[in-house]
């Protein structure tokens, strides 16, 4: 099984669960390479997803966070591929709130929330300054996923000061699992 993760806005620095996860956890890991870090193109973000996909021959679980969520909802649209497993979403901003920096973001500003065609774990903070818990719970309920709240955590990042976010192994292991795929983290 290969973990493609797809980092938020301005990618995930070395202080990030993510990069941590990548570094010190995950046995097999893709991280997408957009040219648009900091300022994301959907267009450029999709083939990056295209590209790490394409990298591996094994099982996928996407391990997403930030505005990663947004891109990966919308590369799934019509994909159908049975080594895509699973979706491990956590912290999406909410597109309709004030703090969705439009400007900034334009091809992220209007997507919609559709059922994922993967099985799919959508993780919030019940104090994300960037989606409030009832926007992940429209979110999740968009996108057809679960949704874990977590009490207090900010925007699940760096700035949360959660190293490497132990509880949030403990999650993805249990999502792995519920897919049946062995777990070799």
């Amino acid at each position: 099984m290969t973990f493609v993760i797809i980092p938020g806005l301005d990618g995930s620095d070395e202080h990030h669960w993510q990069s941590r996860w990548s570094d010190e956890w995950l046995p097999d890991v893709r991280r997408i390479q957009p040219s648009s870090w900091s300022a994301p193109d959907l267009d450029d973000w999709s083939l990056a997803i295209t590209r790490a996909v394409e990298s591996t021959a094994d099982d996928i679980v996407f391990v997403t966070h930030s505005l990663g969520c947004h891109a990966l909802a919308h590369w799934l649209i019509g994909r159908v591929d049975a080594r895509l497993r699973g979706s491990f979403l956590v912290a999406p901003p909410d597109p309709l709130a004030p703090t969705f920096p439009v400007d900034r973001l334009p091809t992220f500003a209007a997507l919609p929330a559709v059922p994922l065609s993967v099985p799919s774990l959508l993780v919030a903070s019940t104090d994300d300054p960037y989606c409030s818990i009832d926007a992940a719970a429209r979110l999740a309920d968009g996108w057809a996923a679960p949704l874990i709240a977590l009490d207090e955590l900010g925007h699940i990042n760096s700035d949360s000061n959660i190293g490497s976010w132990t509880e949030g192994r403990h999650l993805l292991r249990a999502f792995v699992a519920g897919l049946g795929l062995a777990d070799r983290s």
